[in-house]
């Protein structure tokens, strides 16, 4: 059984004091013991059913991403965008009164078609966005890039990596100097990309093969060991009645990448 093992020290620990990244980003052991546990409670079959489920959020939120369908800047362009975001879906109406959707729509075209580079777009759009509590801003703008150019650009969600909280599946999976903190959100956002990137590098390694089949499938790995780590949290925590409600590790992964009742 995994015991829940704290994360990663203060920002200004000396340990952290420059970027770790490659092979000697993951801590192996680790990793290999939260896979082990994820895959007792999902199988690679159902994960494989899962990222399927993924790759078809991708489909139907795709063609809403392009440029042509952001240019008309208004209410219809943006709906589907957010009834498709996990942060998003429940709170449509209120986003687009806070934000607008001129506004909103522009910064989304922005964000995934405008010059610049990807850290440097995505700091632009959490800094246009004030009307939006900043972990849904980033979560919205994570699932953007992600689901406009899936094969190059990564999600960023606070279950992967939650930086007031300081906690996520990803630091339960590298080695302790691995710094996660940057000047500004798109910074944060690379970091989150080179943890993905090097979880995804060294699956082979590990013996999960399976990463590789999709650019979803390490998002379906990383949400199953967040599954294992907050039950272990909960089971600490929490009364057995209370642990009951929580769903069980397919559904719960479902829900955390925002497919457990995907519609067409």
């Amino acid at each position: 059984m995994i015991e829940a093992r704290p994360l990663m020290d203060a920002p200004d620990h000396p340990a952290l004091s420059a970027p770790i990244d490659g092979a000697d980003a993951v801590d192996a052991s680790s990793a290999v013991e939260f896979m082990r546990e994820a895959l007792i409670k999902i199988s690679e079959e159902e994960i494989g059913a899962v990222a399927e489920l993924v790759a078809r959020k991708q489909a139907l939120l795709g063609p809403a991403l392009t440029e042509a369908a952001l240019r008309p800047a208004n209410a219809a362009a943006v709906r589907p965008i957010l009834a498709r975001v996990f942060a998003t879906r429940r709170r449509s109406d209120e986003i687009l009164t806070a934000v607008g959707a001129p506004i909103l729509a522009n910064e989304i075209r922005e964000l995934i078609h405008g010059s610049g580079s990807p850290a440097g777009r995505f700091t632009r759009f959490d800094e246009a966005l004030p009307g939006l509590d900043g972990p849904v801003r980033r979560e919205l703008a994570g699932e953007c890039l992600h689901f406009a150019d899936p094969e190059r650009q990564w999600l960023w969600a606070r279950w992967m990596w939650d930086p007031e909280a300081r906690t996520g599946s990803l630091p339960l999976l590298m080695v302790e100097g691995f710094d996660f903190s940057g000047a500004d959100a798109g910074a944060v956002y690379l970091r989150v990309g080179a943890a993905t990137s090097a979880v995804v590098a060294t699956a082979d390694d590990l013996g999960f093969r399976r990463m590789r089949a999709s650019p979803f499938a390490v998002d379906v790995y990383l949400a199953a060991i967040y599954g294992i780590y907050l039950y272990t949290v909960t089971r600490l925590r929490m009364t057995q009645e209370f642990n009951r409600v929580i769903p069980q590790l397919p559904d719960l992964v479902r829900r955390l990448l925002g497919v457990y009742r995907l519609e067409a």
